[in-house]
């Protein structure tokens, strides 16, 4: 593992960090700036004993510097950024609480969220996941934070609009992601959640195993959400413990090489978990279509960049 732990924003001593934490939180870290710290602070605010790990992958923005001097708080430098999944691994290693939060770095927790998950996690010994109300800055729901599992056909559906035929054809057309429904009253039991903030027990996760390394970044949520369902644990999503996120916060540098990663992984994911359960050549029509919308992505992306640096030059 190529990477420099410190404990705390101060270098705190190991044995000044709580014995027994209730909770690890492990945020995975590249270039969050001052967000990091608004995470960091929010989980500090918490009357959990709650320790913070905070992985991260080569950053060079200066993000690790603001951190608080708290001895609740450990880092962990990687040397190179080793992507998301690994990065938990590496958090997960390092942990010591029975229930382990994974974040990502542009969350921010309500007072009381991370209790009101907590409570979820521990209604029911079969529970082995939850994740909560992701919303937008306004207030309202983000998409992906309570979804089905986007199955091949799924994602076609959504891709080519088919997805508005549901309400005549739910079984058919049916979209996975549910934002647009009704928000829940109770904690619901869902496949799969987001994993800008997924909260675990530590005796689901050595009987389902580590984050798939094999994910750089994006669909690792998604991998693990499916093995843990497999392995006969239950998912929920827990309307009450609400977290603001700033979706895309930290990729708006590198918007292609996110398209990138995000595309290969959903090819991974597809071939992992449905490739017998679909023919080979439907198999084959899904991978083309996943990278033909990366190409179209990325000459979008780049087209825009460009135009952006034309209007700066101008201006």
């Amino acid at each position: 593992m190529n990477a420099d732990i410190k404990f705390g924003a101060g270098h705190v001593a190991p044995q000044a960090i709580a014995k027994t934490p209730a909770l690890s939180a492990i945020i995975v870290n590249y270039n969050a700036g001052t967000l990091l710290r608004g995470c960091v602070d929010s989980l500090l605010a918490c009357p959990l004993a709650v320790e913070v790990i905070v992985v991260d992958n080569a950053s060079h923005d200066g993000s690790l510097d603001g951190l608080p001097d708290s001895p609740r708080i450990r880092v962990i430098r990687n040397t190179t950024n080793v992507g998301f999944a690994a990065a938990c691994n590496i958090g997960m290693q390092a942990s010591s609480a029975p229930f382990l939060l994974f974040l990502n770095p542009d969350c921010f927790f309500e007072p009381g969220a991370v209790a009101t998950l907590l409570a979820g996690l521990q209604s029911d010994d079969r529970v082995g996941m939850v994740g909560g109300l992701l919303v937008n800055e306004d207030g309202t729901e983000q998409g992906g934070g309570r979804r089905a599992v986007p199955t091949p056909w799924r994602s076609f559906v959504r891709a080519f609009g088919l997805h508005r035929f549901a309400n005549r054809w739910p079984k058919l057309f049916y979209d996975f992601h549910l934002h647009k429904q009704p928000l829940p009253e109770e904690p619901i039991e869902v496949e799969a959640i987001s994993g800008a903030c997924i909260l675990v027990k530590r005796e689901a996760v050595e009987d389902v195993g580590p984050w798939d390394e094999g994910f750089f970044l994006h669909c690792e949520d998604l991998d693990w959400c499916m093995r843990f369902r497999q392995k006969g644990w239950t998912i929920l999503f827990v309307p009450d413990a609400r977290i603001y996120h700033a979706l895309g916060a930290c990729s708006r540098s590198r918007r292609v090489f996110v398209e990138w990663h995000k595309h290969k992984g959903m090819v991974r994911f597809y071939g992992k978990f449905f490739r017998h359960q679909y023919p080979g050549a439907l198999m084959w029509l899904v991978t083309l279509g996943v990278w033909l919308r990366f190409g179209l992505a990325a000459a979008y992306l780049t087209v825009r960049r460009l135009l952006a640096g034309v209007g700066l030059k101008r201006g």
